[in-house]
């Protein structure tokens, strides 16, 4: 696919987008994970380029988006999008979301549901974190800001946070772009970051059973950071949500099983937009 990039001003700064497929055709949108930027969607958005304009987004601090300079709430995530919604002239979109932006993506389709045609919300939570997970991003900030980076042992440690057994085992490609990717991470973004979506970030189940739009909720049964039960519980509070299982699955799905998520993705809207 031929990318073009596009920097939108937004509540949050600057955001870099990928735009792909055909301009003309309805809009589908692509939210990483925290520490990850849109190109861990490509194998994906590939499958949808010749039927929907494809958006893959640097979530804000980033990839090429501009640095964070401070924390930030979810309900600003969620204006973000509809900002960039506007600056790219785009009335709705199919809104798809990993970790960070799964969990943004359940508020945007709370808080904004005319700009919302239909959601995919993978290996996301709608949890306060526990103390434990508190205490232990924590500790990685500390470390990350003291070694201007994630350097070292940190990065095989992060690499184990998103992927599962099996992808650490068959996947070498996956790993190589998480590795990647947290090298390239600026810092102090990470770190604010991490505060607003991991130590800070709200109990989501009542908003989120404010949703009219139509949801696929999805798991990973490898996923180390966010139990399948957990997600299941995300999944309960939407009205009228699917819920599928992804098995031999971690965290990031879409870098993980691409062709499969393609096809899960495929299946729902063609269910929910007939």
């Amino acid at each position: 696919m031929t990318w073009v990039s596009r920097h939108l001003p937004t509540c949050l700064g600057r955001i870099h987008v990928r735009l792909g497929g055909n301009a003309n055709h309805p809009a589908i949108m692509f939210w990483p994970s925290l520490l990850m930027d849109g190109t861990m969607w490509s194998a994906v958005a590939e499958h949808f380029e010749d039927r929907y304009r494809v958006v893959l987004v640097d979530s804000p601090g980033h990839g090429e988006s501009e640095p964070l300079a401070r924390k930030f709430a979810f309900d600003e995530c969620a204006l973000c999008i509809s900002e960039m919604l506007d600056g790219l002239e785009m009335a709705k979109t199919i809104f798809v979301g990993n970790s960070w932006g799964a969990m943004v993506g359940g508020t945007f389709a709370a808080r904004h549901p005319e700009r919302v045609v239909a959601s995919v919300l993978m290996n996301g939570t709608a949890s306060v974190a526990g103390f434990r997970q508190k205490l232990e991003f924590f500790a990685m900030t500390r470390i990350v800001g003291a070694m201007g980076g994630v350097r070292g042992p940190m990065v095989g440690r992060v690499v184990r946070a998103f992927l599962g057994p099996t992808a650490l085992r068959e996947n070498p490609a996956a790993a190589r772009a998480v590795r990647e990717s947290v090298a390239q991470a600026h810092v102090t973004s990470s770190i604010l970051a991490t505060e607003s979506v991991v130590s800070t970030r709200p109990d989501q189940h009542a908003l989120l059973a404010t949703i009219r739009t139509p949801v696929l909720v999805v798991a990973g049964d490898e996923d180390p950071t966010f139990s399948l039960a957990e997600t299941q519980r995300m999944a309960s509070a939407i009205p009228g949500a699917e819920f599928h299982v992804m098995p031999r699955t971690g965290h990031l799905a879409a870098l993980e099983r691409p062709a499969e998520v393609a096809a899960l993705i495929e299946s729902f809207l063609g269910r929910v937009l007939q």
